[in-house]
């Protein structure tokens, strides 16, 4: 493993472990935890399912396994393949527990967490109640593909729904141009493209620093089954309900 990435083989990753691969030339990663048997559960924004079958449009013709595809209707978790969760890209896998020192070495946001992950059981158990139940509405900057993942490897929820979410990809996007800014004032003190350059790369690293699950205060261990209660989430099982109520007769 580098810098800028955690890339694996195949037969290196085991039931449970946070996956991810690069999307448009590496402009951003896609997250998801894999579950064995080929198999990944992961978050995407919502598409419209086929009717019939309950998958979205454009996993119909997977020939890897029947279920590829599965969402339940208004839900953006979705149960995949890996080579189409991959889709034809390189495989990497997400690391938890790393001391700072490692953390801050990484480049790259999006690629690991100081944060300890929960065993493979409890992994699985929430991202397959997600499956089943959904994970909200996606959002890339407070709900995305790495929330979703990370949330199933840790069980932890930021409570503060203003800011930004768990992902390390998301910190970094805001983090770059706030550690420009802040480090401007810097350029007196450390005259020359090298001085502001290194000033730069230091308040992005701590930007990111801060932000990561593993040292915010602003966290919580919330079970799965509670996570729609907490979030004041509506399930698809509660929608149904609803839309299946009698309407009222209007006398």
């Amino acid at each position: 493993m580098g810098l800028l990435s955690n890339k694996v083989e195949r037969d290196e990753i085991k039931p449970g472990d946070h996956i991810y691969t690069y999307r448009a030339v590496f402009t951003y990663s896609h997250h998801g935890i894999y579950l064995g048997g080929s198999k990944v559960v992961h978050f995407t924004p919502e598409k419209k399912p086929s009717s019939s079958t309950g998958k979205s449009c454009d996993s119909m013709s997977c020939p890897t396994f029947p279920d590829c595809g599965f969402r339940q209707p208004n839900s953006g978790v979705v149960l995949s393949c890996i080579d189409c969760f991959l889709r034809n890209g390189s495989l990497y896998c997400f690391e938890y527990g790393v001391t700072p020192s490692v953390f801050l070495s990484k480049v790259r946001g999006g690629t690991c967490t100081t944060a300890a992950s929960d065993s493979p059981e409890s992994v699985i158990h929430r991202a397959m109640y997600l499956l089943q139940n959904g994970f909200g509405n996606y959002d890339v900057f407070q709900n995305n593909c790495e929330d979703f993942a990370m949330y199933c490897k840790t069980g932890l929820l930021i409570m503060d729904k203003q800011g930004v979410g768990r992902s390390g990809q998301a910190a970094s996007v805001i983090g770059a141009p706030l550690a420009a800014m802040l480090s401007s004032p810097l350029t007196l003190l450390m005259p020359g493209p090298v001085g502001v350059a290194t000033a730069t790369a230091g308040m992005y690293c701590m930007s990111r620093y801060s932000t990561d699950i593993g040292v915010r205060t602003d966290v919580i261990k919330v079970a799965v089954e509670d996570l729609a209660v907490n979030l004041g989430w509506t399930t698809h099982h509660e929608e149904e309900a609803r839309d299946n109520e009698a309407p009222l007769i209007q006398l």
